[in-house]
Protein backbone atom coordinates (compact mmCIF):
# COMPACT_ATOMS: atom_id res chain seq x y z
CA UNK A 1 0.00 0.00 0.00
CA UNK A 2 2.77 2.44 0.65
CA UNK A 3 3.86 2.04 -2.76
CA UNK A 4 0.52 2.63 -4.47
CA UNK A 5 -0.17 5.36 -2.16
CA UNK A 6 3.20 7.21 -3.22
CA UNK A 7 2.03 6.75 -6.72
CA UNK A 8 -0.97 8.60 -5.94
CA UNK A 9 -0.12 11.35 -4.03
CA UNK A 10 2.77 11.80 -6.82
CA UNK A 11 0.30 11.36 -9.76
CA UNK A 12 -1.15 14.66 -8.15
CA UNK A 13 -4.70 12.58 -6.76
CA UNK A 14 -4.81 14.03 -3.81
CA UNK A 15 -7.06 17.07 -3.69
CA UNK A 16 -5.54 19.75 -1.01
CA UNK A 17 -7.23 18.46 2.17
CA UNK A 18 -9.57 21.01 4.24
CA UNK A 19 -8.35 20.79 8.19
CA UNK A 20 -12.18 20.93 9.44
CA UNK A 21 -11.10 21.30 13.11
CA UNK A 22 -7.64 20.99 14.53
CA UNK A 23 -5.68 18.07 14.09
CA UNK A 24 -8.48 16.85 11.58
CA UNK A 25 -8.20 16.65 7.89
CA UNK A 26 -10.47 15.52 5.18
CA UNK A 27 -9.35 15.18 1.36
CA UNK A 28 -10.93 13.33 -2.05
CA UNK A 29 -8.46 11.23 -2.96
CA UNK A 30 -8.91 10.32 -6.92
CA UNK A 31 -9.01 7.01 -8.59
CA UNK A 32 -11.66 4.82 -10.52
CA UNK A 33 -14.37 7.01 -8.20
CA UNK A 34 -13.46 9.53 -5.97
CA UNK A 35 -12.99 8.54 -2.18
CA UNK A 36 -13.44 10.86 1.27
CA UNK A 37 -10.05 10.28 3.49
CA UNK A 38 -10.42 11.34 7.43
CA UNK A 39 -7.50 11.58 9.36
CA UNK A 40 -6.81 12.33 13.21
CA UNK A 41 -3.22 13.16 14.06
CA UNK A 42 -2.60 14.42 17.69
CA UNK A 43 0.97 14.84 18.63
CA UNK A 44 2.25 13.58 15.52
CA UNK A 45 0.62 10.38 15.53
CA UNK A 46 -2.12 9.49 13.65
CA UNK A 47 -4.97 8.09 16.08
CA UNK A 48 -7.68 7.66 13.85
CA UNK A 49 -8.31 7.42 10.18
CA UNK A 50 -11.22 6.36 8.07
CA UNK A 51 -11.74 5.70 4.25
CA UNK A 52 -14.90 5.34 2.46
CA UNK A 53 -13.50 3.09 -0.39
CA UNK A 54 -14.58 -0.75 -0.86
CA UNK A 55 -11.54 -1.98 0.55
CA UNK A 56 -10.88 -4.73 2.77
CA UNK A 57 -7.67 -6.32 2.47
CA UNK A 58 -5.63 -4.91 5.25
CA UNK A 59 -5.77 -1.88 7.58
CA UNK A 60 -5.05 1.24 5.74
CA UNK A 61 -5.85 1.49 2.11
CA UNK A 62 -3.86 3.30 -0.71
CA UNK A 63 -6.22 6.39 -0.56
CA UNK A 64 -5.27 6.92 3.61
CA UNK A 65 -1.65 6.38 2.54
CA UNK A 66 -1.93 8.87 -0.13
CA UNK A 67 -3.12 11.50 2.01
CA UNK A 68 -0.46 10.49 4.68
CA UNK A 69 2.34 11.27 2.10
CA UNK A 70 0.71 14.77 1.01
CA UNK A 71 0.64 16.08 4.39
CA UNK A 72 4.21 14.74 5.01
CA UNK A 73 5.78 16.00 1.61
CA UNK A 74 8.35 18.48 3.11
CA UNK A 75 9.76 16.05 5.74
CA UNK A 76 9.82 13.45 3.04
CA UNK A 77 11.29 15.61 0.69
CA UNK A 78 8.93 14.48 -2.39
CA UNK A 79 6.64 16.36 -4.42
CA UNK A 80 3.55 15.49 -6.65
CA UNK A 81 3.31 16.50 -10.21
CA UNK A 82 2.22 19.89 -11.20
CA UNK A 83 1.99 20.34 -7.35
CA UNK A 84 0.21 23.80 -6.56
CA UNK A 85 1.12 26.15 -4.02
CA UNK A 86 -2.26 27.18 -1.69
CA UNK A 87 -2.55 29.46 0.65
CA UNK A 88 -3.69 27.84 4.41
CA UNK A 89 -7.13 27.37 4.81
CA UNK A 90 -8.62 28.04 7.58
CA UNK A 91 -10.60 25.15 9.56
CA UNK A 92 -14.54 24.14 9.05
CA UNK A 93 -14.62 25.36 12.39
CA UNK A 94 -13.31 28.82 12.22
CA UNK A 95 -14.91 29.48 9.44
CA UNK A 96 -18.32 28.46 10.99
CA UNK A 97 -17.22 30.68 13.72
CA UNK A 98 -16.14 33.75 11.53
CA UNK A 99 -19.96 33.43 9.78
CA UNK A 100 -21.41 33.52 13.06
CA UNK A 101 -20.34 37.21 14.00
CA UNK A 102 -21.35 38.15 10.81
CA UNK A 103 -24.65 36.68 10.07
CA UNK A 104 -27.94 38.55 11.45
CA UNK A 105 -30.32 37.07 14.09
CA UNK A 106 -33.27 37.03 10.97
CA UNK A 107 -31.24 35.37 8.65
CA UNK A 108 -29.99 32.47 11.08
CA UNK A 109 -33.39 32.25 12.16
CA UNK A 110 -34.81 32.16 8.24
CA UNK A 111 -31.88 29.48 7.59
CA UNK A 112 -33.14 27.49 10.50
CA UNK A 113 -36.84 27.80 9.50
CA UNK A 114 -36.46 26.24 5.74
CA UNK A 115 -33.96 23.99 6.59
CA UNK A 116 -36.79 21.90 9.51
CA UNK A 117 -39.25 22.37 6.27
CA UNK A 118 -36.90 20.66 4.28
CA UNK A 119 -35.06 18.37 5.75
CA UNK A 120 -36.29 16.26 8.42
CA UNK A 121 -32.90 15.02 9.97
CA UNK A 122 -32.32 18.76 10.74
CA UNK A 123 -36.01 19.26 11.80
CA UNK A 124 -35.32 16.39 14.58
CA UNK A 125 -31.98 17.33 15.32
CA UNK A 126 -33.34 20.66 16.44
CA UNK A 127 -36.23 19.58 18.04
CA UNK A 128 -34.52 17.09 20.08
CA UNK A 129 -32.36 20.05 21.29
CA UNK A 130 -34.28 22.52 21.92
CA UNK A 131 -37.28 21.31 22.89
CA UNK A 132 -36.91 21.55 26.78
CA UNK A 133 -37.85 25.52 26.29
CA UNK A 134 -41.01 24.71 25.54
CA UNK A 135 -43.46 24.84 28.97
CA UNK A 136 -45.67 22.01 27.88
CA UNK A 137 -42.29 19.65 27.79
CA UNK A 138 -43.14 15.95 27.89
CA UNK A 139 -41.56 12.29 27.44
CA UNK A 140 -44.35 12.04 24.47
CA UNK A 141 -42.96 14.47 22.89
CA UNK A 142 -39.01 12.99 22.95
CA UNK A 143 -40.96 9.99 22.27
CA UNK A 144 -42.45 11.09 18.45
CA UNK A 145 -39.51 12.06 17.78
CA UNK A 146 -37.72 8.95 18.05
CA UNK A 147 -40.68 7.29 15.83
CA UNK A 148 -40.04 9.94 13.26
CA UNK A 149 -36.76 8.83 13.07
CA UNK A 150 -37.45 4.96 13.21
CA UNK A 151 -40.37 5.54 10.99
CA UNK A 152 -38.29 7.11 8.51
CA UNK A 153 -35.53 4.43 8.39
CA UNK A 154 -37.83 1.55 7.67
CA UNK A 155 -38.76 -0.21 4.42
CA UNK A 156 -42.16 -0.07 3.29
CA UNK A 157 -42.69 -3.49 5.51
CA UNK A 158 -41.86 -1.64 8.79
CA UNK A 159 -38.26 -3.35 9.36
CA UNK A 160 -35.43 -1.58 9.78
CA UNK A 161 -32.56 -3.08 8.09
CA UNK A 162 -28.58 -3.32 9.06
CA UNK A 163 -27.63 0.02 7.41
CA UNK A 164 -30.45 1.66 8.47
CA UNK A 165 -29.94 0.96 12.01
CA UNK A 166 -26.63 2.38 12.06
CA UNK A 167 -28.25 5.54 10.63
CA UNK A 168 -30.92 5.43 13.14
CA UNK A 169 -28.07 5.17 16.18
CA UNK A 170 -26.65 8.23 14.91
CA UNK A 171 -29.36 10.08 14.56
CA UNK A 172 -30.66 9.07 18.75
CA UNK A 173 -27.07 10.05 19.55
CA UNK A 174 -27.45 13.49 18.96
CA UNK A 175 -30.75 13.29 20.96
CA UNK A 176 -28.07 11.15 23.71
CA UNK A 177 -26.00 13.92 23.67
CA UNK A 178 -29.03 17.04 24.24
CA UNK A 179 -29.31 14.18 27.24
CA UNK A 180 -26.17 14.42 28.57
CA UNK A 181 -25.80 17.65 28.15
CA UNK A 182 -29.07 18.57 30.20
CA UNK A 183 -27.73 16.30 33.11
CA UNK A 184 -24.90 18.77 33.12
CA UNK A 185 -26.90 21.57 33.35
CA UNK A 186 -28.88 20.15 36.13
CA UNK A 187 -32.03 19.97 33.78
CA UNK A 188 -32.93 16.50 35.35
CA UNK A 189 -36.55 16.09 33.99
CA UNK A 190 -35.80 16.65 30.36
CA UNK A 191 -32.70 14.04 30.39
CA UNK A 192 -35.21 12.01 32.30
CA UNK A 193 -37.30 12.39 29.43
CA UNK A 194 -35.81 11.98 26.50
CA UNK A 195 -33.38 8.57 28.30
CA UNK A 196 -37.01 7.02 29.28
CA UNK A 197 -38.09 7.61 25.71
CA UNK A 198 -35.31 6.42 24.17
CA UNK A 199 -35.79 3.23 26.34
CA UNK A 200 -38.86 2.59 25.20
CA UNK A 201 -38.83 3.25 22.27
CA UNK A 202 -35.85 1.68 21.41
CA UNK A 203 -36.63 -1.34 22.68
CA UNK A 204 -39.97 -2.12 20.95
CA UNK A 205 -37.63 -1.17 17.81
CA UNK A 206 -35.40 -4.28 18.32
CA UNK A 207 -38.15 -6.34 17.32
CA UNK A 208 -38.50 -5.06 13.87
CA UNK A 209 -35.07 -4.29 12.95
CA UNK A 210 -31.40 -6.31 11.95
CA UNK A 211 -28.91 -4.77 14.80
CA UNK A 212 -26.23 -6.96 14.22
CA UNK A 213 -23.98 -3.67 14.40
CA UNK A 214 -25.58 -2.56 18.19
CA UNK A 215 -26.64 0.86 17.66
CA UNK A 216 -29.97 0.50 18.38
CA UNK A 217 -29.25 -2.14 21.53
CA UNK A 218 -26.25 0.60 22.04
CA UNK A 219 -28.63 3.48 22.68
CA UNK A 220 -30.74 2.06 25.30
CA UNK A 221 -27.87 0.96 27.44
CA UNK A 222 -26.63 4.84 27.06
CA UNK A 223 -30.13 5.97 27.99
CA UNK A 224 -29.83 3.57 30.86
CA UNK A 225 -26.62 5.06 32.39
CA UNK A 226 -27.91 8.32 31.94
CA UNK A 227 -31.16 7.22 33.96
CA UNK A 228 -28.50 6.07 36.28
CA UNK A 229 -26.57 9.18 36.59
CA UNK A 230 -29.64 10.90 37.36
CA UNK A 231 -31.15 8.88 40.03
CA UNK A 232 -27.09 9.10 41.82
CA UNK A 233 -26.78 13.40 40.95
CA UNK A 234 -30.45 14.44 41.21
CA UNK A 235 -30.72 16.56 44.42
CA UNK A 236 -35.43 17.46 43.38
CA UNK A 237 -37.39 14.93 45.25
CA UNK A 238 -40.11 15.42 43.18
CA UNK A 239 -37.66 14.14 39.86
CA UNK A 240 -36.68 11.53 42.46
CA UNK A 241 -40.25 10.26 42.74
CA UNK A 242 -41.17 10.39 39.06
CA UNK A 243 -37.90 8.32 38.39
CA UNK A 244 -38.69 5.71 41.19
CA UNK A 245 -42.74 4.97 40.35
CA UNK A 246 -41.20 4.68 36.73
CA UNK A 247 -39.13 2.56 37.48
CA UNK A 248 -40.96 0.21 39.61
CA UNK A 249 -43.82 0.28 37.33
CA UNK A 250 -41.35 -1.03 34.10
CA UNK A 251 -39.74 -3.69 36.49
CA UNK A 252 -43.76 -4.14 37.74
CA UNK A 253 -45.28 -4.31 34.43
CA UNK A 254 -42.25 -6.52 32.76
CA UNK A 255 -42.12 -4.19 29.44
CA UNK A 256 -38.23 -4.72 29.52
CA UNK A 257 -38.23 -8.65 30.26
CA UNK A 258 -35.98 -10.15 28.33
CA UNK A 259 -33.61 -7.51 27.96
CA UNK A 260 -30.24 -6.29 30.52
CA UNK A 261 -32.23 -3.03 31.48
CA UNK A 262 -35.19 -5.16 32.83
CA UNK A 263 -33.23 -5.62 36.09
CA UNK A 264 -31.64 -2.25 35.69
CA UNK A 265 -35.04 -0.77 36.67
CA UNK A 266 -35.04 -2.31 39.91
CA UNK A 267 -31.53 -1.18 41.09
CA UNK A 268 -32.01 2.12 39.90
CA UNK A 269 -35.57 2.23 41.96
CA UNK A 270 -32.95 0.65 44.82
CA UNK A 271 -30.53 3.64 44.78
CA UNK A 272 -33.16 6.21 45.16
CA UNK A 273 -35.51 4.69 47.58
CA UNK A 274 -36.20 7.20 50.80
CA UNK A 275 -39.05 6.08 52.38
CA UNK A 276 -40.59 2.99 54.64
CA UNK A 277 -43.53 2.87 52.13
CA UNK A 278 -40.47 2.51 49.44
CA UNK A 279 -38.94 0.37 50.98
CA UNK A 280 -41.90 -2.25 51.52
CA UNK A 281 -43.16 -1.85 47.71
CA UNK A 282 -40.02 -2.99 46.99
CA UNK A 283 -39.40 -5.64 49.19
CA UNK A 284 -43.13 -7.38 47.73
CA UNK A 285 -42.02 -6.43 44.18
CA UNK A 286 -38.78 -8.49 44.17
CA UNK A 287 -40.46 -11.33 46.68
CA UNK A 288 -43.34 -11.87 43.86
CA UNK A 289 -41.22 -11.58 41.31
CA UNK A 290 -40.56 -15.07 39.17
CA UNK A 291 -37.58 -14.92 37.23
CA UNK A 292 -35.21 -17.23 35.51
CA UNK A 293 -31.50 -18.30 37.64
CA UNK A 294 -29.75 -15.60 36.20
CA UNK A 295 -32.29 -12.62 36.34
CA UNK A 296 -33.04 -14.07 39.88
CA UNK A 297 -29.72 -13.86 40.60
CA UNK A 298 -29.29 -10.04 39.60
CA UNK A 299 -32.60 -8.95 41.81
CA UNK A 300 -31.00 -11.19 45.08
CA UNK A 301 -27.88 -8.82 44.96
CA UNK A 302 -30.43 -6.08 44.46
CA UNK A 303 -32.08 -7.14 47.68
CA UNK A 304 -28.62 -7.93 49.54
CA UNK A 305 -28.03 -3.58 48.64
CA UNK A 306 -31.29 -2.57 49.44
CA UNK A 307 -31.25 -4.91 53.23
CA UNK A 308 -27.93 -3.72 53.62
CA UNK A 309 -29.15 0.04 53.38
CA UNK A 310 -32.66 0.36 54.74
CA UNK A 311 -32.29 -2.58 57.47
CA UNK A 312 -28.50 -2.66 58.06
CA UNK A 313 -25.69 -4.76 57.85
CA UNK A 314 -27.32 -7.84 60.44
CA UNK A 315 -31.06 -8.26 58.33
CA UNK A 316 -28.64 -8.18 55.45
CA UNK A 317 -26.10 -10.86 56.31
CA UNK A 318 -29.02 -12.90 57.64
CA UNK A 319 -30.58 -12.67 53.99
CA UNK A 320 -26.73 -13.16 52.55
CA UNK A 321 -25.99 -16.22 54.94
CA UNK A 322 -29.71 -17.84 53.41
CA UNK A 323 -28.65 -17.68 49.57
CA UNK A 324 -25.11 -18.73 49.66
CA UNK A 325 -26.13 -20.58 46.27
CA UNK A 326 -25.71 -17.42 44.91
CA UNK A 327 -21.66 -17.19 43.51
CA UNK A 328 -22.15 -13.00 43.75
CA UNK A 329 -23.33 -13.09 47.29
CA UNK A 330 -21.07 -15.87 48.53
CA UNK A 331 -18.37 -13.83 47.53
CA UNK A 332 -19.85 -11.08 49.90
CA UNK A 333 -20.00 -13.33 52.49
CA UNK A 334 -16.54 -14.56 52.43
CA UNK A 335 -15.11 -10.89 52.20
CA UNK A 336 -17.43 -9.74 54.96
CA UNK A 337 -15.69 -12.75 57.56
CA UNK A 338 -12.95 -11.92 56.05
CA UNK A 339 -13.04 -8.22 56.79
CA UNK A 340 -13.98 -9.13 60.48
CA UNK A 341 -10.91 -11.95 60.94
CA UNK A 342 -13.48 -14.65 61.10
CA UNK A 343 -11.11 -16.81 59.11
CA UNK A 344 -12.66 -20.26 60.24
CA UNK A 345 -16.37 -18.80 58.70
CA UNK A 346 -14.45 -17.53 55.84
CA UNK A 347 -12.98 -21.14 54.90
CA UNK A 348 -16.14 -22.98 55.66
CA UNK A 349 -17.99 -20.50 52.99
CA UNK A 350 -15.61 -21.47 50.97
CA UNK A 351 -15.56 -25.18 51.29
CA UNK A 352 -19.02 -25.63 50.96
CA UNK A 353 -19.20 -23.41 47.34
CA UNK A 354 -16.62 -25.66 46.26
CA UNK A 355 -18.70 -29.01 47.21
CA UNK A 356 -21.59 -27.06 45.76
CA UNK A 357 -20.11 -26.04 42.60
CA UNK A 358 -17.40 -28.07 41.43
CA UNK A 359 -19.07 -30.35 39.17
CA UNK A 360 -21.52 -27.91 37.14
CA UNK A 361 -18.93 -25.08 37.63
CA UNK A 362 -15.72 -25.80 37.67
CA UNK A 363 -14.46 -22.18 37.37
CA UNK A 364 -16.36 -21.07 40.08
CA UNK A 365 -14.97 -23.91 42.24
CA UNK A 366 -11.53 -22.78 41.53
CA UNK A 367 -12.22 -18.94 42.80
CA UNK A 368 -13.53 -20.54 45.79
CA UNK A 369 -10.00 -22.73 45.93
CA UNK A 370 -8.50 -18.97 45.66
CA UNK A 371 -10.28 -17.89 48.33
CA UNK A 372 -8.66 -20.57 50.56
CA UNK A 373 -5.36 -19.35 49.20
CA UNK A 374 -6.26 -16.16 50.25
CA UNK A 375 -7.20 -17.36 53.73
CA UNK A 376 -3.91 -19.05 54.73
CA UNK A 377 -1.87 -15.84 53.16
CA UNK A 378 -4.09 -14.15 55.89
CA UNK A 379 -3.57 -16.62 58.24
CA UNK A 380 0.61 -17.62 57.28
CA UNK A 381 -0.29 -21.11 56.79
CA UNK A 382 2.48 -22.02 55.02
CA UNK A 383 1.37 -25.74 53.79
CA UNK A 384 -2.59 -24.71 52.74
CA UNK A 385 -0.54 -21.47 50.64
CA UNK A 386 1.66 -24.45 49.12
CA UNK A 387 -1.25 -26.52 48.72
CA UNK A 388 -3.76 -24.28 47.06
CA UNK A 389 -1.10 -22.15 45.15
CA UNK A 390 -0.10 -25.48 43.65
CA UNK A 391 -3.56 -26.71 42.85
CA UNK A 392 -4.79 -23.39 41.29
CA UNK A 393 -1.24 -23.64 39.31
CA UNK A 394 -1.70 -26.93 37.73
CA UNK A 395 -5.34 -25.99 36.42
CA UNK A 396 -4.24 -22.91 34.96
CA UNK A 397 -6.60 -20.46 37.27
CA UNK A 398 -6.92 -17.22 35.69
CA UNK A 399 -4.22 -15.97 37.60
CA UNK A 400 -6.00 -13.97 40.91
CA UNK A 401 -2.31 -13.99 41.94
CA UNK A 402 1.45 -15.07 40.58
CA UNK A 403 0.52 -18.65 41.46
CA UNK A 404 4.29 -19.59 40.51
CA UNK A 405 5.86 -17.12 42.18
CA UNK A 406 4.07 -17.63 45.51
CA UNK A 407 5.35 -20.97 45.42
CA UNK A 408 8.84 -19.96 44.71
CA UNK A 409 8.72 -17.68 47.84
CA UNK A 410 7.45 -20.85 50.03
CA UNK A 411 9.47 -23.88 48.03
CA UNK A 412 13.28 -24.00 49.69
CA UNK A 413 15.59 -22.63 47.11
CA UNK A 414 17.75 -26.22 47.25
CA UNK A 415 14.25 -27.99 46.93
CA UNK A 416 12.89 -25.69 44.33
CA UNK A 417 14.40 -27.65 40.64
CA UNK A 418 12.69 -30.92 41.41
CA UNK A 419 9.50 -29.57 42.59
CA UNK A 420 9.55 -27.63 39.17
CA UNK A 421 9.68 -30.44 37.19
CA UNK A 422 7.46 -32.35 39.36
CA UNK A 423 5.19 -29.71 38.82
CA UNK A 424 5.76 -29.98 34.68
CA UNK A 425 4.54 -33.46 35.43
CA UNK A 426 1.56 -33.18 37.10
CA UNK A 427 0.50 -30.36 34.49
CA UNK A 428 0.85 -33.01 31.41
CA UNK A 429 -1.25 -35.25 33.25
CA UNK A 430 -3.79 -32.85 33.70
CA UNK A 431 -3.85 -33.31 30.26
CA UNK A 432 -5.61 -29.23 29.49
CA UNK A 433 -5.86 -27.94 26.25
CA UNK A 434 -3.38 -25.00 27.92
CA UNK A 435 -0.59 -27.50 29.14
CA UNK A 436 2.13 -26.47 26.63
CA UNK A 437 1.98 -22.99 27.23
CA UNK A 438 1.61 -22.94 30.77
CA UNK A 439 5.17 -25.34 30.41
CA UNK A 440 6.73 -23.05 28.09
CA UNK A 441 6.09 -19.88 30.28
CA UNK A 442 7.35 -22.04 33.17
CA UNK A 443 10.66 -22.78 31.04
CA UNK A 444 10.57 -18.81 29.93
CA UNK A 445 10.53 -18.29 33.68
CA UNK A 446 13.52 -20.23 34.63
CA UNK A 447 15.39 -19.71 31.52
CA UNK A 448 15.99 -23.25 30.61
CA UNK A 449 16.11 -22.31 26.88
CA UNK A 450 17.17 -26.11 25.79
CA UNK A 451 13.95 -27.42 26.97
CA UNK A 452 11.82 -24.66 25.59
CA UNK A 453 13.61 -25.31 22.32
CA UNK A 454 12.61 -29.28 22.60
CA UNK A 455 9.17 -28.37 23.74
CA UNK A 456 8.39 -25.82 20.32
CA UNK A 457 9.95 -28.28 18.36
CA UNK A 458 6.89 -31.03 19.41
CA UNK A 459 4.73 -28.50 17.96
CA UNK A 460 6.12 -26.36 15.72
CA UNK A 461 2.92 -23.83 14.36
CA UNK A 462 3.83 -20.35 13.64
CA UNK A 463 2.25 -19.62 16.56
CA UNK A 464 4.30 -21.62 18.94
CA UNK A 465 7.52 -20.55 17.07
CA UNK A 466 6.55 -17.28 16.73
CA UNK A 467 5.62 -16.57 20.68
CA UNK A 468 8.68 -18.34 21.89
CA UNK A 469 11.52 -16.54 19.42
CA UNK A 470 12.85 -14.23 21.06
CA UNK A 471 13.87 -16.23 23.55
CA UNK A 472 15.43 -19.07 21.19
CA UNK A 473 17.04 -16.92 18.50
CA UNK A 474 19.98 -16.36 19.93
CA UNK A 475 21.08 -19.77 20.27
CA UNK A 476 18.72 -21.34 17.73
CA UNK A 477 18.34 -18.82 14.63
CA UNK A 478 19.22 -21.47 11.90
CA UNK A 479 16.72 -24.41 13.71
CA UNK A 480 13.70 -21.79 14.02
CA UNK A 481 14.24 -20.21 10.38
CA UNK A 482 13.35 -24.49 9.05
CA UNK A 483 10.61 -24.40 11.61
CA UNK A 484 8.94 -21.59 10.13
CA UNK A 485 9.39 -22.63 6.68
CA UNK A 486 7.90 -25.97 7.26
CA UNK A 487 5.35 -24.34 9.19
CA UNK A 488 4.98 -21.82 6.39
CA UNK A 489 4.45 -24.28 3.40
CA UNK A 490 1.95 -26.04 5.52
CA UNK A 491 0.14 -22.97 6.17
CA UNK A 492 -0.06 -22.03 2.13
CA UNK A 493 -1.25 -25.14 1.35
CA UNK A 494 -3.98 -24.68 3.40
CA UNK A 495 -4.87 -21.27 3.26
CA UNK A 496 -5.66 -18.83 -0.09
CA UNK A 497 -6.38 -15.02 -0.15
CA UNK A 498 -4.48 -11.75 -0.09
CA UNK A 499 -4.48 -11.53 3.99
CA UNK A 500 -3.25 -14.94 4.29
CA UNK A 501 -0.47 -14.33 2.19
CA UNK A 502 0.23 -10.98 4.12
CA UNK A 503 0.67 -13.13 6.98
CA UNK A 504 3.07 -15.78 5.60
CA UNK A 505 4.95 -12.70 3.98
CA UNK A 506 5.36 -11.67 7.57
CA UNK A 507 6.84 -14.92 8.79
CA UNK A 508 9.06 -14.90 5.93
CA UNK A 509 10.36 -11.80 6.67
CA UNK A 510 11.15 -12.92 10.74
CA UNK A 511 13.40 -15.75 8.69
CA UNK A 512 14.89 -13.03 6.92
CA UNK A 513 15.39 -11.23 10.69
CA UNK A 514 16.53 -14.49 12.49
CA UNK A 515 19.74 -14.01 9.61
CA UNK A 516 19.01 -16.57 7.45
CA UNK A 517 18.23 -14.56 4.11
CA UNK A 518 19.20 -17.52 1.79
CA UNK A 519 16.84 -20.22 3.44
CA UNK A 520 13.84 -17.02 2.81
CA UNK A 521 15.00 -16.92 -0.40
CA UNK A 522 14.77 -20.79 -0.86
CA UNK A 523 11.21 -20.45 0.35
CA UNK A 524 9.92 -17.47 -1.85
CA UNK A 525 11.47 -19.63 -5.10
CA UNK A 526 9.55 -22.47 -4.45
CA UNK A 527 6.41 -20.57 -3.73
CA UNK A 528 7.01 -19.04 -6.95
CA UNK A 529 7.08 -22.14 -8.97
CA UNK A 530 3.96 -24.12 -6.89
CA UNK A 531 1.40 -21.06 -7.25
CA UNK A 532 2.10 -19.28 -10.36
CA UNK A 533 -1.34 -18.47 -10.86
CA UNK A 534 -1.95 -16.98 -7.15
CA UNK A 535 -1.38 -12.88 -8.52
CA UNK A 536 -1.81 -11.10 -4.93
CA UNK A 537 0.83 -13.86 -3.28
CA UNK A 538 3.38 -12.76 -6.22
CA UNK A 539 2.43 -9.50 -5.28
CA UNK A 540 3.07 -10.13 -2.09
CA UNK A 541 6.47 -12.03 -2.60
CA UNK A 542 7.34 -8.79 -4.58
CA UNK A 543 7.46 -6.66 -1.00
CA UNK A 544 9.33 -9.01 1.19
Amino acid sequence: MLTRGLSYFQNGYVNEPEEIAHGQYEAIVEGAENYTVQLTIENDIVTEYVCNCPYDHGPVCKHITALLFYLQQDELEIKQKEKKVHKKRKTKANQVVELLEKVSHDELKQFIIERTLHNRSFRDLFLSTYTYYNSNESKKQYSNLVNSILRTASDKHGFIDWSSSRQVGTEISHLLDTAQKQIEKNNYKTAFYISTAIIEEMTEALQYSDDSNGDIGGSVYFACELLYDIAKNNTDDKIRKEVFDYCVDAFERNIFSGWDWHTDMLQIASIILKSDSEFDSLMILIDKNQSSEYTQETIQNIKYQILLNGRGEDEANKYLEQNLTNSKLRRTAIENAIAKEDFNKARDIAFDGISHDEKHKPGLAQEWYDWLLKIAQATNDKESIIKYARLLLIDNFRNEQDYYQVLKQYIPHKEWGNYVNNIIVDIRKNGKWSAQSLISNIYIREKWWDKLFELVKQSPTLNTISENEQYLSKDYSKELSEMYGVAIIKYLEQNMGRKHYQLACRYLRRIIKLGNRDKANELIEKFRRDYPARKALMEELNMV
